[in-house]
């Protein structure tokens, strides 16, 4: 059987292509207004949330903007919001995410300006946003988040860098035109050792996903959307920093742990628990960007989450789970 995720995994260059096609003059113009403000609130719930955490930790890591990371209802009932020269970027697949435009209602109530970056025109965030851009990644039926993921991260890398003081704004933003054709090439190129990875792993029950820098907010997406939302498997997002507290006396013989490399200063640590772990015989999956692509590792995400999606895809395959249903999602209301 073929699953709706399937079809949604192919797509993703394509999206990402009509994305800036459609929107690069509005969001030239919107890193322009950025660069004026002090303050930049990024807010998100799920898969959204994990592209505001790599996004911040990338400019945290690069340039001197002053960036805060909220969900929707931290965001709403924060009493020390700066609302004399702050921006707020509020990110949704959906557009109708109940605690995300709750935050953007405060927002503007605040006279806080706001962004929407969502995928949905007719949604109630991209109509009551000060600005919005939309992802072009068409309806996403499976509810991971593969090409809206992609589409979101990739708007959030040029509206912020194009409005930062990185010293290598310029080559960035070069990988970042070149990231559709290299998807495109993984997505061709990745699916079956993934999918014999996930045969391997399929009657695993717990996964711990590991990451430094903007890695960490994969590692997120992973464990809270990929994993449990998608595979239908327990799994815990750590930063590579906080191996030592917690999980290091977790690790045993048979343990899975899954690494997300990219050279960062931070994945020294990720290289010690790495070796820390193969010692006590865990059962390791590296991620590293240099098998995947040539770009500033800044950008590692868009290319480390494609082998990951193919790896959950047949991971819910094998244990007869479609990737891209629900159980109780949307049960719960705010």
């Amino acid at each position: 059987m073929r699953y709706k995720m399937y079809d949604e995994i192919l797509e993703q260059s394509q999206a990402i292509k009509r994305t800036f096609q459609n929107e690069k003059e509005k969001l030239d113009q919107l890193s322009s207004e950025i660069s004026e403000f002090q303050k930049i609130y990024l807010i998100g719930c799920g898969s959204s949330l994990s592209t505001v955490y790599t996004i911040k930790s990338a400019l945290n890591m690069a340039t001197n903007l002053d960036v805060d990371v909220f969900t929707g209802y931290e965001y709403f009932y924060n009493k020390k919001l700066d609302d004399k020269n702050a921006i707020a970027i509020f990110t949704s697949q959906s557009g109708e995410t109940a605690d995300t435009l709750a935050s953007i209602r405060k927002s503007k109530e605040n006279n806080i300006l706001t962004i929407a970056v969502v995928n949905e025109k007719n949604s109630s965030m991209y109509k009551e946003a000060d600005f919005s851009i939309l992802t072009h990644a068409g309806h996403e039926k499976a509810i991971l988040g593969t090409k809206t993921y992609v589409t979101q991260l990739s708007v959030l890398y040029y509206l912020l860098f194009s409005a930062s003081d990185y010293d290598k704004k310029e080559e960035l933003l070069a990988d970042l035109n070149r990231i559709p054709d290299i998807i495109e090439d993984l997505v061709k190129n990745t699916e079956e050792e993934n999918k014999k990875l996930a045969l391997e792993f399929k009657d695993e029950e717990i996964f711990y996903c590991m990451g430094s820098g903007p890695n960490y907010g994969l590692a997120y997406k992973l464990s809270m959307t990929m994993f449990m939302e998608g595979a239908l498997k327990h799994a815990c997002p750590l930063y590579s920093g906080e191996f030592r507290h917690g999980l290091i006396e977790r690790v045993e013989k048979g343990v899975s742990i899954i690494f997300l490399e990219a050279g960062y200063d931070g994945d020294l640590l990720t290289d010690r628990s790495i070796e820390f772990s193969n010692n006590l015989d865990t059962k390791n999956i590296i991620f590293s960007l240099k098998d995947y692509g040539d770009i500033n590792n800044l950008l590692a995400p868009l290319l480390l989450v494609i082998p990951l999606e193919w790896f959950i895809y047949y991971l819910s395959h094998f244990n007869n789970e479609d990737p891209g249903s629900t159980r109780h999602i949307g049960k719960v209301r705010y």
